[in-house]
């Protein structure tokens, strides 16, 4: 018998129950893996608290890797041994899993585990964002909030790569040295400075093209005064809680601005469109340009203690669960 994380009612870190699980045999078009490492994510949290909505009893988690240890009927671009990686809705936090084989990705022999697993939603989202949502080019000037987390320094360094400007905000010295380190150009302390003020200064008044915002409401509205005029507002998260209703004239007051509120599960849905995403992510990576370090590690019998951390913003980088 497996052991899994599940939530049989929504709550703080205390539901997470450790708990014997039998993921069952792979059916058609389904394969077994058996996992070697587990991403942790604020949006588990947001599942785990029932901010976003899920049926109980489930099991959260959205991405890991692992090795093939069954395979459904109908699965033949899958064998037992083959390492996989995968960002889906749900069902991560587990030892062993069922998941359809098409949204398995296979990993390079150069992309160990852990860093596959820390990597899947966070760099997807990264590529995402700077591929699709506003496609990011030499000369742009960003701005991305919480630069010192997960996808912040994975797109950090990326956008870096692509050849932008590169702002970002964190709320101490730490995570500010750390952001620095992985591809920002300036780090705004916000903290001990008005970021509105500070890319004001920064930018020579010409402000941003684009704003990476998953904080929320406390980045809100200043977050649209940080962009010129024909930017672009990217929300995809909301760590202080949500963005308050706004008149949509709002945008044309301050610059004909465009706002969006994309999800990653859009922009992989497609088979295409997710092997694209996975191709990419471990390209960049895989020649350096992007390098993803794992700055904590928690076994998954102890994810309360994950989650208590991520929410009290006392980790940076990537987490991993270890089964």
């Amino acid at each position: 018998m497996a052991k899994a994380i599940r939530v049989h009612e929504t709550g703080g870190p205390e539901v997470l129950r450790f708990e014997d699980y039998d993921p069952g045999k792979p059916g058609a078009g389904e394969v077994l893996i058996e996992q070697k490492a587990i991403g942790l994510n604020f949006i588990d949290i947001y599942f785990r608290t029932g901010l976003y909505k899920a049926e109980t009893p489930f099991v959260p988690g959205g991405e890991g890797a692992g090795v093939v240890l069954e395979t459904g009927e109908g699965v033949d671009n899958l064998k037992p041994g083959d390492r996989v990686a995968y960002c889906v809705r749900g069902g991560a936090y587990a030892e062993r899993r069922l998941i359809a084989a098409e949204r398995l990705v296979r990993v390079p022999d150069n992309i160990a585990d852990e860093q596959a697993a820390a990597m899947m939603l966070k760099g997807m989202t990264a590529w995402y964002l700077l591929r699709r949502t506003y496609p990011v080019k030499a000369g742009d000037t960003i701005l991305y909030h919480a630069a010192a987390g997960g996808v912040g320094l994975i797109l950090g360094q990326w956008a870096k790569h692509l050849g932008a400007t590169v702002i970002g905000t964190a709320g101490s010295e730490e995570k500010v040295e750390i952001a620095r380190a992985h591809g920002f150009d300036h780090v705004i302390d916000y903290t001990k400075q008005d970021f509105l003020e500070a890319v004001r200064e920064i930018t020579d008044g010409r402000m941003c093209d684009v704003v990476y915002d998953s904080v929320g409401k406390d980045t809100f509205p200043a977050s649209l005064d940080c962009l010129r005029p024909l930017g672009m507002f990217v929300s995809f998260g909301q760590s202080s809680g949500p963005v308050p209703p706004f008149e949509i004239t709002v945008l044309a007051q301050k610059g004909s601005l465009f706002a969006t509120r994309p999800t990653i599960f859009n922009y992989i849905a497609a088979k295409k469109d997710l092997e694209e995403a996975a191709r990419d992510l471990f390209s960049v990576v895989g020649s350096g340009a992007v390098k993803v370090v794992i700055n904590q590690r928690y076994p998954l019998s102890e994810v309360a203690r994950a989650h208590q951390d991520l929410e009290g913003r006392r980790t940076t980088g990537t987490s991993v669960l270890i089964p």
